[in-house]
């Protein structure tokens, strides 16, 4: 292994930390949150709620600052010219505090008018709670943004674990909030109360981050500047990455406007089977990827010398995400139910809810693999300065999945007399299937830039071998362990499949597990 790529094993494996550790306190939130509110109507409020500020946070967060934001600050610091960087720091945080001061604003006023356009089908006291919660979150959510951008900060000077993990405080506050506030309250004042906590845990997330960026960016003060070439390339680039971001939005929207009409519980369950599904892509996929763009970024030399660059690390990083996107599919096709009931089976939450997740949850697993290597095309064109192309090719993947997920969700449930609210797998299956067309397009179009990207043929099947192998005995230890409490079952269910997944790809002399394995070995000796 070359030093660039144990560099970059390095930097993915610390944005994976921070990302684990804040996933982690994500499906503990989600889990004391089942335990509370089950797949009830505040439960669809307390989601569609936050749903709707989170649009503006995924507009102008991380997504839309990385692919325009990192670019132009990492290969600034790669040329030494800290005093430019810093000037385009200043002036970039300037520009959000101002933009996200309005645009807070407004979201608090037209608050009943996004309601009726993310969750039409809600009425009478569903609506009204779900318009107070859109009121309080709307705050934090901007605080969020800021917060994307000190991540492309630190992201640019090498800094990978603390802007992934500054969520854990977010989700911790909630977590606090629900046990603290938890007991006898009734269901709607208690959604209510954690959409203040999620509040403050916005204002802890953006401050853990604040005195690093900091003494990483010099000194910070509100500067605005339209002149500077640097700023003006950001900005060019940045609006399409909202749109980028916005028709990605679009396409959530679909899906909740959609699960707003199916019977109660659907838009919680699509709720609690995403952050199961975002699972694997945030830590293997967003992790990677992250950590690739500011390398890509911050290649130098001759055009031709440029694109091979590009073109090894990203064959390389399709190759490392594969290596865990791979055998997450196939855990949850297989043993999806023994994951969800680890993770939410409580309370309110009940082996009839575990299954329904579950079939949502094999629904959207279908596009698993395209969504997370997809993100690595993306990084590769925003590292190009080219934020059009990927704006391009999710317009037709949204297209595809609004009209295919009504198709499936509506008129096919109801010809085959199947019960409508298994018409939310239509939706997640249509999001799978349009991710593969996406990945298509935009491999084809940077394969015609740079040259060949993809995956061999061998190691597909390499890791499909041992990833199938794996589930098949998790399978049979599933019904082994069926009479035990969920929560033991589930950890012995998912501990066989990655142990042996590890040791099956192992011996089929897998890159990735060979390296995985002997790192682990050479910690236990040093320990």
């Amino acid at each position: 292994m070359s030093l660039n790529d144990r560099k970059s094993g390095k930097n993915a494996l610390l944005v994976g930390s921070g990302i684990l550790s804040s996933r982690l306190l994500g499906l503990i939130r989600e889990r004391v949150f089942a335990h509370y509110f089950g797949n009830t109507d505040a439960a669809d409020a307390f989601k569609a709620a936050l749903k709707i500020p989170n649009l503006l946070q995924n507009l102008f967060g991380e997504g839309a600052l990385s692919s325009s934001f990192i670019p132009v600050y990492s290969n600034l610091l790669a040329s030494d010219d800290r005093e430019e960087a810093n000037k385009v720091a200043r002036v970039i945080g300037s520009i959000l505090v101002l933009a996200m001061s309005l645009l807070v604003l407004a979201g608090i006023l037209v608050a009943p008018f996004l309601i009726d356009l993310i969750a039409p089908g809600f009425e009478g006291l569903k609506r009204e709670f779900t318009i107070r919660m859109v009121r309080i979150s709307f705050p934090g959510i901007g605080i969020l943004v800021l917060s994307a951008w000190c991540l492309g900060i630190l992201n640019s000077h090498r800094h990978f674990f603390l802007p992934y993990a500054a969520p854990v405080l977010w989700n911790l506050a909630i977590i606090v909030t629900l046990i603290g506030f938890g007991n006898g309250r009734p269901l709607y004042p208690l959604a209510e109360t954690a959409a203040w906590g999620a509040v403050v845990g916005s204002i802890l997330q953006f401050g853990v981050q604040w005195p690093s960026v900091k003494r990483l960016a010099g000194r910070l003060r509100f500067q605005f500047d339209t002149v500077s070439s640097n700023i003006r390339t950001i900005i060019r680039n940045f609006i399409p990455a909202v749109a980028s971001r916005g028709v990605n939005q679009v396409s959530s929207y679909v899906d909740t406007l959609l699960a707003s009409f199916l019977p109660t519980g659907a838009v919680a369950a699509l709720a609690y089977e995403q952050t199961i599904y975002l699972l694997p892509v945030s830590l293997f996929g967003m992790s990677i990827s992250s950590a690739e763009l500011p390398e890509m970024s911050s290649q130098t030399g001759s055009e031709n010398a440029i694109r091979t660059a590009l073109c090894k690390r990203l064959n390389g990083a399709i190759e490392r995400v594969s290596f865990f996107i791979l055998p997450s599919a196939a855990a949850f096709f297989v043993i999806g139910d023994s994951i969800v009931a680890l993770l939410y089976q409580t309370g309110r939450f009940t082996q009839s809810d575990v299954k329904y997740v579950w079939a949502v949850l094999a629904g959207s697993t279908i596009g698993l693999l395209a969504a997370s290597t997809g993100r690595l095309y993306a990084s590769a064109f925003w590292a190009l300065r080219d934020t059009r192309t990927p704006l391009r090719f999710a317009i037709v993947r949204v297209a595809i999945t609004a009209g295919l997920g009504w198709f499936l969700a509506f008129p096919v449930t109801s010809w085959l007399g199947i019960p409508a609210r298994l018409g939310l797998i239509g939706l997640t299956a249509s999001a799978g299937m349009a991710a593969w067309v996406e990945f298509l397009l935009l491999r084809s179009s940077l394969n015609r830039r740079i040259g060949w990207t993809g995956l061999r043929l061998s190691t597909i099947w390499k890791i499909l071998i041992s990833a199938l192998a794996s589930a098949a005995v998790a399978f049979a230890v599933k019904y082994w362990v069926q009479a035990m409490h969920p929560l033991p079952a589930g950890f012995l269910v998912v501990l066989v499949f990655g142990l042996l997944y590890f040791a099956v790809a192992r011996l089929m002399r897998i890159p990735e597990a060979i390296q995985l394995i002997q790192a682990v070995h050479s910690k236990l000796r040093r320990d």
